[in-house]
């Protein structure tokens, strides 16, 4: 058996043709869907990835507002920029690209933005939504990277209602929101989330139908660990670098041989990855679509 290849690239490139189409109506009502980024410091990774964000943003038709402050700002400095965007009405989503330097409280930071301009979906009011409100239509942002994982399986034709489901890691980035999202009943998967703390992890990776694996340990999931024909979705990073090259290298949570009994596969890099900023995007599009039906309903 070779796993179908689920290429996040490719998906993610349709959801941005959808997008696009979205933003064009948009903007002939004169909602240009806005999108911010706050970047500190110069690490080359957040460079980069906040440049193919806003890239990827004005490809489609919408407006890209950057900030940028040194390295050495100060928190009280950050916090008047969110304040900024959270006052500007062109910002219809921002994120605070991680990690921050030492001197600046991240979470005090990302508490600060407004939770309708949350792009990434990860405000605690928007979780808290996410938790009262599981049935519900989408009246806030959802978390991109599990809403990234979901989609890359179901527009590759993967129906996830009855599965059983086992996410390692409890992160809230990924392993606590991504339960909430399945169990939702529009997905109506049953979720089974292990950590350090589960017992013979193994045992349960063989159960699942679906392997969603984000902790960041390079290769931690087997061949042997998984049942023939299930699903897995590789989201977990870990960063190499090549003592003798210098090269820079990631590696995911699922070790190369799984794709030999797997039924579905995501690649990383080129997996969730294209997929969370596709849906990044969405949510930024998705609340100027609330701002214009809050304004016609004024109107």
């Amino acid at each position: 058996m070779t796993a179908k290849r689920l290429d996040g690239t490719a998906t993610a490139r349709t959801i941005r043709e959808d997008l696009a189409g979205r933003v064009a109506r948009l903007s002939a009502h004169q909602m240009v869907p806005g999108i911010a980024t706050v970047l500190v410091g110069e690490d080359p990774a957040s460079v980069l990835y906040v440049g193919m964000k806003h890239r990827q943003a004005l490809a489609i038709g919408m407006r890209s507002i950057e900030r940028h402050l040194p390295s050495n700002a100060r928190q009280e400095e950050v916090l008047a920029v969110l304040d900024d965007l959270n006052a500007d009405p062109r910002c219809h989503g921002y994120i605070v690209q991680l990690p921050l330097p030492p001197q600046i409280h991240t979470d005090t930071v990302l508490e600060r933005i407004h939770p309708d301009k949350d792009a990434d979906g990860l405000h605690p009011t928007n979780l808290g939504k996410l938790v009262l409100n599981v049935d519900s239509p989408i009246s806030s942002p959802l978390p991109c990277t599990p809403r990234g994982a979901i989609e890359l399986l179901r527009r590759n034709g993967y129906d996830l209602a009855g599965k059983h489901v086992v996410v390692v890691g409890r992160g809230i980035t990924i392993g606590r929101s991504v339960g909430l999202l399945l169990t939702r009943r529009d997905v109506n998967a049953t979720v089974t989330l292990t950590h350090t703390g589960t017992r013979d992890l193994g045992a349960q990776l063989r159960q699942a139908d679906v392997i969603i694996a984000a902790v960041g340990v390079k290769h931690l999931i087997r061949r042997e660990d998984v049942k023939p024909g299930a699903a897995v979705i590789d989201v977990g990073v870990t960063r190499e670098t090549d003592v003798e090259t210098g090269e820079h290298r990631v590696y995911g949570d699922v070790h190369p041989d799984v794709a030999e009994i797997a039924g579905y596969l995501s690649p990383n890099p080129g997996g969730v990855g294209p997929m969370t900023v596709a849906l990044l995007l969405t949510n930024v599009v998705e609340a100027a679509e609330r701002a214009l039906a809050q304004q016609q309903d004024i109107a």
